[in-house]
């Protein structure tokens, strides 16, 4: 007789024959993974983290890069830091995940919804100077699929009203606009590590320091308000609370995985880059045809390929879309919900057609396969499915 602890009920998400996303070790993630354990330092902070912030900083030339435990937590750091205070505002695009809003939030400030461009889908520039108010701390540029907002814009009228700029640059991980890395920007960043984007460990972000005065203070709140940083580092005999903080720091095990990723970035982007000029390549003439929009990218920005995307021509033709391609075995996914008409968005004065672009856009996107192994008889079998599909 089976007892009834042993009967179990499943639930397993469909075998797509092309899934959306595949998380991809093309390097030594197994090998440091057990250096780790074998070190006996599994922590956070450990020797792959030290690693991590030292490719970082050198990398990008950024005074200080401090691993978290997501993006979502970086940006938590990044509000920490600035002292928002309720009553405070930040500008921040309504098409960007939740996690861009919530951390400002938290604090008590209200944001203040900006539309995006229709091109690169980016925070709409144009639009930021008639936003601001005395109340205005701080604007949220998020580098939408990795192609960078226009900062050349962004930058100095942020300057001129003396407010901060917090890069999230969850998708732009080594992209550039004008010759220079995003993240390196605002007064902070925020990067994320999530098994969906270019390097991952899983879970994971990283905070971004450009302004050197904030580093001792980031230290103190990642170490959930204590100043042990110090403390290991021999400035003082004993750490205590000091500061508000929580704890931000992800295991090394976490890290070394990352690091691996880090090495193998050449490798990483070559297979990315392939991808995307794969579709870029073969679904032109047919996108032409069909009135249908493919990814914009400016010639003075580099992207990382992060995503491909289709913009079709109307909610009722994308649902059709991502029908026909399911019947395939084929996972091809949406992208974000309006936060200003999101239950959330509403109750901070957010209403229907304040970021038209957004509203439009939300209902027209679709995001195609993409990952780092991919093959090419993969992909042909995506296009084939997309030529066959009827606007």
């Amino acid at each position: 007789m089976t007892s009834m602890h042993s009967v179990k009920t499943t639930t397993s998400a469909p075998a797509w024959t092309i899934p959306f996303n595949r998380p991809s070790f093309l390097g030594r993630e197994q090998d440091y993974i057990l250096e780790s354990i074998a070190g006996g330092q599994i922590s956070g902070d450990g020797p792959f983290s030290r690693k991590c912030h030292e490719y970082l900083e050198n990398t990008l030339s950024v005074p200080k890069a401090l691993l978290t435990t997501s993006c979502t937590h970086a940006l938590e750091m990044a509000a920490l830091l600035l002292d928002l205070q309720p009553g405070d505002e930040v500008i921040v695009p309504s098409f960007t995940f939740v996690s861009t809003v919530n951390a400002f939030v938290l604090r008590g400030a209200k944001p203040v919804f900006i539309d995006i461009c229709p091109d690169t889908l980016n925070l709409d520039h144009a639009q930021l100077e008639s936003l601001i108010t005395p109340a205005t701390r701080a604007v949220v540029p998020v580098h939408y699929a990795g192609v960078g907002c226009e900062m050349d814009a962004i930058m100095p009228v942020c300057r001129e009203h003396d407010i901060h700029v917090v890069e999230d640059n969850a998708h732009g991980m080594f992209a550039r606009y004008r010759g220079q890395y995003l993240g390196t920007f605002g007064t902070f960043a925020t990067q994320s590590f999530h098994e969906t984007k270019n390097f991952s460990c899983g879970e994971g972000g990283a905070l971004l320091i450009n302004d050197p005065t904030h580093v001792e203070r980031a230290e103190i709140i990642r170490e959930k308000g204590t100043n042990r940083s110090r403390f290991f580092r021999g400035q003082v005999d004993k750490y205590t609370w000091v500061d508000v903080g929580s704890s931000y720091l992800p295991s090394d095990l976490l890290a070394a995985v990352l690091y691996a990723q880090f090495e193998t970035r050449d490798e990483i982007l070559r297979r990315r880059r392939r991808v995307w000029q794969y579709y870029q390549d073969n679904l032109i003439d047919w996108a032409n045809k069909n009135s249908i929009k493919l990814p914009f990218v400016p010639d003075w920005c580099e992207q990382p390929f992060h995503m491909y995307y289709l913009l079709m021509p109307d909610l009722q033709t994308r649902q059709r879309f991502i029908t026909h391609m399911k019947a395939r075995g084929i996972l091809s996914v949406y992208h974000y919900l309006p936060l200003h008409i999101s239950t959330m968005g509403l109750e901070f004065g957010g209403r229907e057609g304040q970021c038209p672009v957004t509203e439009q856009v939300s209902d027209q996107l679709v995001r195609l396969p993409m990952y780092n192994t991919l093959t090419e008889a993969e992909q042909e079998q995506v296009v084939s499915a997309v030529l066959q599909f009827r606007v």
